[in-house]
């Protein structure tokens, strides 16, 4: 009963914290498109790694977002403490009613607990079975059926214990400006408003596809009359991969807009696209949240945590054609390539299915 005395405010403050990588912050949206729905008028705000937002920097649900600059590391001890101590206070001063820690780092607790809010909802991790954990929330949220869940699902559990009814969808949101900017690129390279994306990089090489399967992919694609737009992240591997793949591809009518895209330019391109096809990463991820038909590569990724959720379109996982190692025992640096047992013609008649 406390808890709802503290929540029937007409000027409702709520901080979201999560520390996590691009596609993490994206998973979050359901909670926040939850408490949205149940509070119209609340304020909203995020603390996330200010690397990843780009990923929820054009939601309409979210008021301020507060960003943990990892590079503050750089700045020296007594300049990053400033940094630090800054960021407390601000939070601190926001006199927020309701914190939702989603994230299990130590530092996310002490966050929660001297923010002074009166309702602190945390997740009870076993990894977190400390009195320290337990003081810097006010409720933990039980995670044993976390293992059977997606992430989404696993997301939306810390609002049990709230009056607050789960909304599991995902949105990925981008600016009109984004979208302008990601047009003019594609009427520079001679593209109309009929393309199919193709994202064949992640920043797990082991989740990639051979580059010869995805330029006869690309030749298949062609043959029946699509021009195709490869993107890709800025990285030097990344943006390799992509060279090696265009030229084994045709000349003509496939572009590459590899590393020239922010997230959010990236979004409005494949909200707009006919078909995304794209391997276990934050775009195919983006293209589920914007129910742009999607075909998805999956090699030994936790499909149960990690699939697109809510996907219009399929997903192709390496195991039905071959063995695959336990995801927790990957080596991320390998130069194993999981997703080679896929063959071109399964990944070409299910594009087909979706243009």
């Amino acid at each position: 009963m406390m808890m709802n005395n503290h929540l029937n405010t007409p000027h409702l403050r709520i901080l979201l914290i999560k520390l996590r990588h691009h596609g993490d912050m994206l998973l979050t949206t359901p909670v926040i498109n939850s408490l949205r729905q149940r509070w119209p008028d609340a304020q909203i705000d995020v603390l996330l790694y200010e690397e990843t937002r780009d990923m929820l920097a054009a939601h309409p649900a979210i008021g301020k977002i507060y960003g943990i600059d990892r590079k503050w590391k750089q700045l020296g001890t007594r300049k990053h403490l400033q940094k630090e101590w800054q960021l407390l206070k601000t939070l601190r001063a926001q006199h927020y009613h309701l914190v939702i820690n989603l994230a299990d780092q130590w530092r996310s607790a002490f966050v929660t607990r001297f923010t002074g809010a009166p309702v602190r909802l945390g997740f009870a991790f076993n990894k977190r079975d400390s009195a320290f954990w337990r003081f810097c929330h006010t409720q933990l949220v039980p995670v044993a059926n976390h293992k059977t869940l997606h992430t989404v699902e696993q997301n939306l559990s810390i609002l049990a214990p709230l009056p607050v009814p789960p909304l599991p969808v995902v949105t990925m949101s981008y600016s009109a400006q984004d979208w302008q900017t990601a047009r003019e690129k594609l009427t520079a390279r001679g593209v109309d408003d009929h393309y199919v994306v193709i994202q064949p990089t992640s920043r797990w090489f082991f989740k990639c596809w051979d580059e010869e399967k995805m330029a006869q992919t690309i030749a298949a694609l062609r043959q029946d009359g699509h021009t195709v737009v490869l993107t890709a992240g800025p990285d030097k591997k990344e943006l390799a991969m992509i060279d090696r793949i265009l030229a084994a591809s045709p000349q003509d009518g496939v572009v590459s807009l590899a590393g020239e895209l922010t997230l959010r330019q990236l979004a409005a391109l494949i909200d707009h696209a006919r078909l995304f096809i794209g391997v276990d990463s934050v775009p195919m991820h983006m293209a589920a949240a914007l129910q742009t038909p999607c075909v998805a590569l999956f090699g030994p990724s936790k499909l149960t945590f990690w699939s697109p959720w809510q996907v219009n379109g399929e997903v192709i996982w390496a195991g039905d054609y071959g063995p695959l190692p336990d995801p927790d025992a990957v080596d991320t640096h390998t130069k194993e390539r999981y997703l080679d047992a896929i063959p071109v013609d399964a990944v070409v008649a299910a594009a087909r299915r979706y243009l």
